[in-house]
């Protein structure tokens, strides 16, 4: 499978970097900032400082004219903003950026976006903007949510969820595989029924992943062969095996991903998935939980455009027109 290579973007001639509030402080934004304004660039830059400020001031810049918006910050404040440029109706092309600054990085380090500060300033600036998908997730009460990356279940995000901030802001995404090693008694399975295009499966889930990017908390491979613009989502169910011993596992997991559960695993590629279950069953959604007895998971095909290297991993292989 491979994409057309894409007709660029002009060089944008004003960019707004949404930045968490979180890094407001941190020196190597300053001076990446300090650096591309130095090269010409019209770089404006807004801290958020309550929820809904980042998609606030991401409409806000598209009904202001702005060609890029930077997301500064992790996974969901990358998909709250991704939300926002792809439900905003614009006059002119606006592309997403992306700063890496949160605890995991997910998307930025599946798609090769670069850890230093300054080039990815310069990439979101000026790199390749081309269309990137999107997943919409509905819940069984109608609520809806969007993200970029990935959306996990079962062992993985009972992790994320019971890893202590703080443990996070020390050791980044090794904290997720501290707790793993730790708390082995996080590790039981769930029922849940699945349904695709062409896949039905029913049975005791440890974990559950729909990507449509490749990793989660931090690192950790969930949908490894996942692309970002080739319209389908990535499935991997890894049921709870037999008289496994759950500390073994569990540091498996952690480090491992779906590569841990080989045995019995199911995987599927499709453009929608519907995941049910009699008891609530709690996902990550890039970073946001989210809880219902149901969901349905759609592609968005070519959301918005989004300034990725040439040659990341999470696009498909460019080809000439």
């Amino acid at each position: 499978m491979s994409r057309v290579i894409p007709t660029p973007l002009t060089i944008p001639s004003r960019a707004r970097l949404v930045l968490h509030q979180k890094s407001a402080g941190d020196e190597s934004v300053r001076l990446a900032v300090d650096a591309a304004r130095g090269a010409d660039h019209y770089l404006e830059v807004r801290v958020t400082w309550e929820p809904g400020d980042a998609a606030r001031l991401a409409r806000e810049a598209v009904a202001l004219g702005f060609q890029r918006v930077i997301a500064g910050g992790g996974d969901g404040t990358v998909s709250e903003i991704a939300r926002a440029l792809a439900e905003t109706p614009s006059a002119q092309p606006i592309a997403l950026g992306v700063l890496p600054l949160g605890t995991a990085n997910d998307f930025a380090r599946a798609a090769a976006i670069p850890a230093s500060m300054t080039d990815a300033l310069s990439l979101a600036l000026v790199g390749d903007a081309s269309p990137i998908d999107l997943v919409r997730v509905t819940a069984a009460d109608g609520s809806t949510s969007v993200f970029v990356n990935v959306a996990t279940g079962g062992f993985s995000t009972r992790l994320t969820v019971e890893t202590p901030e703080a443990l996070k802001k020390a050791l980044g995404g090794a904290a997720y595989l501290l707790t793993g090693l730790t708390r082995p008694d996080a590790i039981s399975s769930q029922h849940a029924r699945m349904i695709g295009p062409d896949f039905v499966w029913e049975g005791d889930t440890l974990a559950i992943a729909i990507g449509n990017g490749r990793t989660a908390g931090g690192g950790v491979p969930m949908c490894p062969e996942a692309l970002v613009d080739d319209g389908l989502l990535d499935l991997a169910v890894l049921p709870l095996p037999e008289g496994a011993d759950l500390f073994v596992l569990g540091a498996a997991f952690a480090s491992q991903g779906t590569a841990a559960v080989a045995e019995g695993s199911q995987r599927t590629r499709a453009a929608w998935l519907e995941i049910a279950s009699d008891e609530p069953i709690m996902l990550n959604l890039d970073g946001e939980p989210a809880s219902s007895t149901a969901f349905r998971f759609e592609v968005w095909p070519a959301a918005l455009l989004a300034a990725l290297p040439v040659g990341s991993p999470l696009r498909m292989p460019l080809v000439p027109r």
